[in-house]
């Protein structure tokens, strides 16, 4: 039996258990997450430049090298003003990110953590970085204090959410059931409610963030000294649930095209959501960071000189490197957020173009 049929088999029996209705972050959990079923924790491929090698999708490191190159000029800036010298990945894909940090920082960097719950993704990560031998290590999950600079890039993207829809003019919680032959889309009325008022009377799909939210304070916990450094694609809370906006941001991925029904090919493809970054920024603040900046990921690049290093490069390579910055491309949807505890400094990425006042 396939890992795909195993898995169904696995969440129609969390479903029966759960009187025939799970909610839509806890059909997610085990889509992604389940252990040696899930679409992370199984051995797909997921990440790489093309279908053709049995990947999904594509994130930036694989996209340029300079996307490592360059962020690191902001990890560099953020080690010296928080006086601390280990970095932590979280989510490392490949571990392409991290082999383009661990070049580029060099001695600046004593100890690179990576904390994945993808063990296939794991091993390709060990590979890849075995030239940094010890200097690399791996944890399941955090300690109960650490210190150090934070780097997740499309890491809160790929966390659970809860559904949100508003059917006549009422708010119900989106969940999923099991017909016997498939799973279905249930929805309970809830007193959950979007952050901010969503105009109008239309029927309205979206998305809370908790688990996201809970991760960020659970950095703010246990990061004794330090910041955290987030890229990802989403929005600031206006635009997110701006009425025009009704049908969510609740993605699939496949070969590298994109569908919106993650209730089929379950455990065979990524499920994702766009980032609510005003959430992220308000549970960074109750969490006791100060948040030195927001921007678009573009903005953010230039600021840190990826312009200059393009210069250097071959035509092919130069065009990629381009797309990283490129509006219609990955510049304007990807969002970068710096937080950090502690006194607030002056962050390069966010010299020109910084849209915190917009969160």
């Amino acid at each position: 039996m396939p890992p795909s049929s195993l898995l169904e088999q696995h969440i129609a029996q969390a479903i029966a258990a759960a009187n025939g209705w799970i909610g839509f972050d806890q059909f997610m959990q085990l889509a992604l997450y389940q252990p040696g079923l899930g679409y992370y924790s199984g051995g797909l491929p997921k990440i790489g430049t093309m279908p053709e090698g049995g990947s999904d999708f594509v994130t930036a490191p694989e996209m340029s090298p300079l996307f490592g190159e360059v962020l690191a000029v902001q990890v560099a800036q953020a080690l010296e003003h928080t006086g601390t010298h280990e970095v932590w990945e979280f989510g490392a894909g490949t571990g392409a990110l991290a082999a383009q940090l661990l070049q580029a920082l060099g001695e600046r960097v004593t100890r690179y953590t990576i904390v994945d719950l993808s063990g296939d993704l794991r091993a390709r990560q060990q590979e890849r970085l075995a030239p940094w031998g010890d200097k690399v290590r791996w944890l399941d999950a955090l300690p109960e204090q650490f210190e150090g600079v934070v780097v997740g890039n499309e890491l809160l993207d790929a966390m659970p959410v809860q559904l949100l829809v508003r059917l006549d003019g009422v708010w119900h919680e989106r969940g999923v059931g099991w017909t016997g032959s498939a799973f279905a889309w249930a929805d309970k009325p809830t007193t959950l409610r979007p952050p901010v008022e969503v105009e109008g009377e239309h029927d309205y799909l979206t998305e809370l963030h908790a688990q996201g939210e809970a991760f960020i304070h659970t950095l703010g916990a246990q990061l004794v000294r330090g910041a955290v450094l987030l890229i990802d694609y989403g929005f600031g809370e206006s635009e997110y649930y701006h009425p025009q906006r009704a049908m969510g941001t609740v993605m699939c991925h496949r070969a590298h095209r994109a569908d919106d029904n993650p209730l089929v090919g379950v455990g065979e493809k990524d499920i994702t959501a766009h980032v609510n970054f005003t959430a992220m920024a308000v549970a960074a603040q109750d969490a006791g960071f100060e948040v030195l900046g927001y921007t678009s990921q573009g903005h953010f690049l230039v600021n840190c000189g990826l312009l200059s290093k393009m210069e250097q490069l071959p035509l092919a390579p130069r065009a990629m490197a381009t797309k990283l910055m490129m509006e219609h491309e990955m510049g304007e949807l990807f969002k970068v957020l710096l937080l950090t505890k502690g006194a607030p400094w002056p962050a390069v990425g966010f010299t020109h173009g910084d849209r915190t006042h917009r969160l």
